[in-house]
């Protein structure tokens, strides 16, 4: 065969279509991205006709073509013309793949016919004529004479939806088999991504736009005219006249167009793509996943078809290859990951400027990719995306060895600033905990992958030189080691592939729902594993973890005595010296011998130093050594600790600060020594009682409040009428309202506490909600709500919500509980009055009273500026409450203020008053010191 090729007449190619059972496309072979085609028929032989649109098949016309398609499509041939007919386009020839000859094939099959010689037979000739008799003899193919086996093998074909999209239910067609991959074989490429197929088993003719990708146009005439005129799909017939065109219209064939028409050229690489997707899947099996209909009825799908064992995605290979841009339009049809896989690959060959994107210029980024690998151990996490490595290769003591890094394509919930009153975000606390708990101390690798410029800490948007910028440093950190909980991160070697060296952090921080992955604009730098990152992120998000949950984060309210007064350090002592060893966290080296500690069972940070020992200070020799000896060994590490005393430096730190008491403060200056009240520097509050809980608790509205009366004149000036109609207003649980009052029909600012379950159904449902700015709650109906109106304020509720400091008053639900609620109410709510509320302490806690939110409660003193007395104490003097008990270890001035109050409650006792009327109550070593209420006669006083 070598030779005969070698000798002349004899060309090489391979088949790119089968139009029938007899005609071939063939491609050459050449550099160029769209080869020469010739569209050959085989010599001597006639196959049955395929049927045109709305037509019939001739019996076995499809199984012919199939015969044909399977046995050549994509294979290497040499082929030779062996005659012409005048006038007629088409070359008849001989075929071979490798030494088969492919029409003695064909014949040998039954799936074509040998035309009668008009002249001398040759050779060639001779024997497909003896072959198709032995075929005839054997009845297989078109020769199969069994009974009803001609009429089942015409294809019932439906009618076609290509020109008419009323043939086809696309609606239907998708909800049947949206996501399940469908059998096809595509019939003809009218550009590189949209195609006519066959939907099997159905024969249903429909196009098929690639999903989430546009390839540029092939062109159109300028004036109107009908798709069946202009185009011949494969379904024309066989044979017929000498100027009948056969078989589809390829790339690289003209069509000749009437003077009537001017035709608009491609675009650029239309042709390119058009034949890139040609040799891929033209008349190819093709599995072909809906993922959509457009508003005209189009069908939008993947598209993948076979290479060798494995199925490639046709819209991936043309982004990849530059013959298609990334459309979202309907990319939003598809999956997550499908659709970043198709923005990676456009982005690549924007980069390449492969093809389409030879002149795209790239936006202008502030990012800028470097490559710089180390390894080392984790010393301390700054954030849930930052942290801080010791590089190995770098002498220990030297400042330059601690590395700070900024982990790439990530941001996790920003951890604020004490300092500047900024509270951490939600689960900010939560994500540098996960991270502190599984780095510090542990090896890692560290892939550096880009810079980027930030501005400086003003906040400026628009840096307008070098100073005001800074540089942060990018990369992606692996875990070397065994991970915790049964983590498996055994190092893997790098490959050539870019397999990763262990537990990607990144990853492992999006996957727990500690923060979000950056979309990044084209051409920004972005993380070597982006997309791991994204599919993580997608995880998180279906599980509903950490900031996607929709649960009410974590609170925790720390006490922070680095930046408090030195009698609040002393006020904790007895607290952190009551066990002699107790669990820390250490937060910070500030030198060698000093440091700040969490102590998580007291919920304080607290500055610590070693006793009996110091380290070098800054900028004395070994200083530095000192601190990253103890950064090394420490640095937020779980540690013990015994805390003996407390020094003054936190309260000359508050000095110079000029926090809180110290704000006024002058070096130098003496305080004078006024009364006992003067000298204690308490916080006091003119206010007005507005609603009274039980159990000692009241909220308050403090009197020089400049936003009680603004927000009071807001809403006096609204007119609200006419009821929101049903389904336009829908108040969920801890939405804020207007709410109003039933007692005096005035609409205030509300909290919704309960809402009806399945949403409104009627202007009588009921809904139980909390006035922020009052306190008080109560039920009532769907027409008493209103949604906020854009005039009044938004701010939070003016409500604050006190206790009684040192007494222990019966809840609504225990003896004398409500005798208690009755006595507070008839003495702060028995007309406007002003009391003084002296600020004892503040619970942080944020424990929730009777579903009205959480927040700080107030320990107060509360004393009646006209007469001078204490609230406290008349409630003591009556007998229904307590002293709280007391510690060894109270502060003096606290340990004074219960000696005055015990004399009110002596004095009830003696009296036998309210709760003392048997004598001694419970212990109050006892957890519940006052009974709770006995229904029935027995219960009554």
């Amino acid at each position: 065969m070598a030779q005969a090729v070698a000798s002349s007449g004899w060309l090489r190619g391979r088949v790119k279509a089968a139009a029938s059972g007899d005609t071939l496309v063939i491609m050459g072979f050449t550099k160029a991205e769209i080869p020469p085609e010739k569209t050959i028929v085989l010599a001597h032989l006639s196959s049955p006709r395929l049927a045109r649109r709305g037509g019939n098949d001739d019996p076995f016309a499809w199984e012919s073509r199939e015969f044909l398609r399977k046995l050549c499509i994509g294979k290497d041939v040499v082929f030779k013309t062996e005659y012409t007919i005048p006038n007629f386009s088409r070359e008849f020839c001989s075929l071979f793949i490798g030494t088969t000859n492919i029409a003695k094939e064909v014949v040998t099959h039954g799936w074509a016919k040998v035309k009668e010689a008009k002249g001398e037979v040759t050779p060639e000739h001779a024997e497909l004529l003896r072959l198709e008799e032995q075929a005839r003899q054997q009845g297989v193919g078109l020769w199969n004479r069994a009974p009803g086996a001609s009429a089942a093998a015409i294809r019932n074909l439906p009618p076609s939806a290509v020109g008419d999209p009323s043939n086809l239910d696309a609606m239907g067609l998708l909800a049947a088999n949206k996501g399940r991959p469908m059998e096809a074989i595509v019939e003809q490429v009218r550009d590189g991504s949209s195609l006519r197929v066959y939907l099997l088993p159905e024969f249903q003719f429909v196009q098929v736009f690639v999903a989430g990708i546009q390839a540029p146009s092939m062109g159109r005439r300028t004036m109107a005219e009908p798709t069946t005129t202009t185009e011949v799909p494969y379904d024309e017939p066989n044979g017929g006249t000498n100027d009948e065109i056969r078989g589809p219209l390829m790339s690289a064939q003209r069509v000749t167009a009437s003077s009537a028409y001017n035709e608009v050229a491609p675009d650029p690489y239309g042709r390119e793509a058009k034949h890139f997707t040609e040799i891929r899947v033209l008349n190819r099996d093709v599995r072909i996943v809906l993922e959509g209909v457009d508003k005209f009825s189009n069908l939008i799908g993947s598209v993948y078809y076979p290479d060798g064992e494995a199925a490639k995605d046709l819209a991936l290979e043309l982004i990849e290859n530059g013959f298609a841009k990334y459309v979202e339009w309907s990319a939003s049809m598809m999956e997550d990951e499908a659709r970043r896989k198709l923005k990676t690959a456009e982005l690549q060959a924007k980069k390449s400027k492969l093809r389409l994107w030879t002149n795209y210029v790239p936006p202008a980024t502030n990012s800028k990719a470097i490559s710089d690998n180390f390894t080392g151990e984790v010393v301390e996490v700054v954030s849930g995306d930052c942290i801080i490595v010791a590089d190995d290769a770098v002498p220990f003591g030297s400042p330059a060895a601690e590395r700070r890094v900024n982990l790439s394509s990530i941001r996790c919930p920003k951890l604020g600033n004490p300092r500047r009153d900024e509270k951490p975000a939600p689960y900010a606390r939560e994500a540098r905990e996960f991270l502190r708990t599984r780095l510090i101390g542990r090896q890692v690798q560290v892939s550096m992958e880009y810079s980027r410029k930030v501005p400086t800490a003003d906040g400026s948007t628009a840096p307008t030189g070098p100073a005001d910028t800074r540089v942060m440093g990018f990369g992606s950190v692996f875990l070397l080691s065994q991970g915790k909980d049964g983590e498996d991160v055994s190092p893997a070697p790098l490959t050539a592939g870019g397999q990763q060296p262990g537990l990607n952090v990144a990853e492992l921080i999006i996957a727990r729902g500690f923060g979000t992955v950056i979309r990044h604009r084209d051409f920004e730098e972005r993380s070597n594993h982006y997309e791991n990152l994204l599919a993580a992120e997608s995880r998180a998000t279906a599980g509903r973890k950490g900031i996607h949950s929709s649960k009410d984060p974590p609170v925790m309210h720390v006490m922070d005595l680095l930046t408090a007064s030195a009698k609040k350090a002393k006020d904790f002592l007895p607290f952190l010296q009551r066990n002699r060893r107790m669990s820390a966290v250490v937060e910070y080296v500030l030198s060698g011998h000093r440091f700040k500690l969490f102590v998580p069972k007291e919920t304080c940070s607290i500055a610590f130093s070693f006793s009996g020992v110091r380290c070098p200070g800054r900028e004395e020799p070994y200083s530095n050594e000192a601190m990253s000896l103890m950064r090394r060994k420490i640095m937020q590490r779980d540690v013990e600790i015994e805390v003996e005393t407390v020094d003054r430096t936190a309260e000359q730190f508050a000095k110079r600060q000029k926090l809180k008491i110290w704000k006024n403060y002058v070096e130098g200056e003496q305080i004078s020594n006024g009364p006992a009240h003067d000298r204690k520097q308490k916080e006091e509050l003119k206010v007005m009682v507005t609603e009274v809980l039980g159990g000692g608790k009241f909220y308050v509205q403090t009197v020089a409040d400049q936003k009680v009366a603004s927000i009071q004149k807001q809403l006096a000036s609204l007119n609200l009428k006419e009821a929101p109609v049903l389904g336009s207003f829908n108040p969920k649980k801890g939405d804020i309202v207007l709410a109003q009052f039933t007692a005096d029909n005035s609409w205030n600012r509300a909290m919704v506490v309960t809402a009806p379950r399945g949403g409104v159904q009627s202007a009588k449902d009921r809904f139980e909600v909390f006035y922020i700015d009052y306190g008080n709650q109560e039920l009532i109906t769907y027409n008493q709500l209103r949604p906020l109106d854009p005039s009044v304020s938004s701010a939070p509720g003016i409500a604050q919500l006190c206790s009684l400091a040192y007494l222990k008053v019966p809840t609504l639900d225990e003896d004398y509980g409500h005798e208690a609620a009755v006595l507070l109410s008839d003495t702060t709510l028995d007309g406007p009055k002003e009391f003084r509320a002296v600020i004892e302490e503040k619970d942080t806690s944020g424990g929730k009273v009777k579903g009205q939110g959480t927040g700080n409660v107030l320990l107060v003193t509360l004393i009646d500026d006209e007469s001078g007395n204490s609230v406290n104490a008349i409630m003591l003097k009556e007998g229904v409450a307590r002293l709280e008990k007391r510690r060894r270890w109270e502060a003096k001035e606290k340990q004074e203020a219960m000696d005055e109050l015990g004399k009110y409650e002596s004095e009830a006792h003696r009296e036998r008053l309210g709760m003392w009327e048997y004598g001694d109550i419970q212990s109050d070593d006892e957890e519940n010191p006052f009974p709770v209420k006995k229904t029935g006669i027995a219960a009554k006083r």
